[in-house]
Order: C-alpha cells, then structure tokens, then sequence
C-alpha cells in the first residue's frame, strides 16, 4: 500500500486512499456496500465516464478527485487513478473472508458485448482483449483502456479476464466498464454461509 497510497480514513469495507507524486495528486474513497453514487473528477471526461459506469454497476460509492500533468497527456492520471482505485479495493476488502470471491457478468451496449469474469482472491493476473478501432474516444486515448484495467487489478489483487466486440468503441468501453462493475459486485459480496476464505486451501492469494 505505502508504494501506491497511504489510508487516511477507514471503515467496514470502505477506505480513503490518496496518492501525491510529482505527476498526480489523487484521493479515492471507495464504499464497497454503497448503492452506485458517484463524485468522479478526473480532467479526463470519457475515463470520467467508464468510471462511473463501473461504480454505478459495482453499487460502489465512488469519490475521485485527481489532477495530473495533462498538459503532457493522459497517461499518468488515467494509470496512477486506475493503481489507487485498486488499492483501494483491496483494502477495503480487507482479509476477503466471507466474500463470494469471483463473479461474472456479460454486458450488452447496442452491437457491443462484453464479458468479464473476476477473483478478487488476492491474485493479480490480467487478459485483457478490447479490439477498439479508433485512437480515442473523447480525451482518452484508447490505448490506456487496457492499461487502466491491469492496474486496478496489479493493485488490486484480482484477477481479470474481460473480453468484447463491437463496430462502436465507445459502446464497447462501455460495455466492458459496465460487466466490469457487475462482476465484481458479485465477487465482493459476503455470503453468510461462508466462514473463512473462499478457498480449499484455507487462505487466499
């Protein structure tokens, strides 16, 4: 955590997690068992945008509030918000006893489809296929997609596959945010039934 962030406020399954370099500044706070409210600030509207599709499917309350060297390019907000976004999960996930532990949606947008499936045990692995056509969509360039969503799951513990197709790139951005959200709404929620980790060996990771 000290390497991404540094908590500044915490509870059950929520956290504030902020981040200071000489190229971003950022403050996250993330409530897992929230009900999709957002407050998402970025300087980058259409990240802005599949952000608060992913929290808004997730039922994530959301705050972001970051500033970066855009007047360079979006690469160091788009990375170091998607990092403390991770981190932010997985503090809040705390020792992830008791959660379902993977999820899995597929989302429609139009022509657009896309499946993502999780872990949010501990383990951060990525396979990310979004064959987006264009450069950017909006202010984001589109290459950054697929960094973003490594980054929230290096940071966070998870392992993502998402995958999709479609002729519109912003409905396929969209659409992999949106099944993003509702896989990992699924995989973070407690079962009462489970005592313990979500796993036959008797820890995560």
């Amino acid at each position: 955590m000290s390497q991404i962030g540094t908590v500044t406020a915490s509870g059950p399954r929520w956290v504030t997690v902020t981040r200071a370099t000489r190229e971003t500044q950022i403050t996250v706070t993330l409530k897992l068992d929230g009900t999709g409210q957002t407050r998402i600030e970025t300087g980058v509207g259409f990240y802005d945008h599949l952000l608060n599709s992913m929290a808004h499917h997730a039922l994530f309350d959301l705050e972001i509030d970051a500033s970066g060297d855009l007047v360079i390019d979006e690469h160091h907000t788009v990375e170091d918000v998607a990092l403390v976004i991770g981190a932010a999960l997985a503090q809040a996930l705390g020792d992830r006893s008791g959660i379902a532990r993977f999820g899995d949606a597929a989302v429609p947008m139009d022509e657009s489809v896309a499946v993502a499936v999780v872990d949010v045990g501990g383990r951060p692995y990525a396979v990310i296929d979004l064959p987006f056509k264009g450069k950017r969509a909006g202010k984001l360039p589109l290459e950054l997609i697929e960094h973003a969503l490594d980054s929230i799951a290096a940071a966070g513990g998870i392992t993502l596959n998402l995958k999709g197709r479609g002729r519109n790139d912003h409905h396929l951005a969209e659409a992999a945010f949106k099944a993003l959200g509702r896989a990992l709404c699924a995989a973070v929620t407690v079962d009462p039934r489970r005592q313990g980790p979500a796993s036959t060996k008797g820890a995560l990771g």
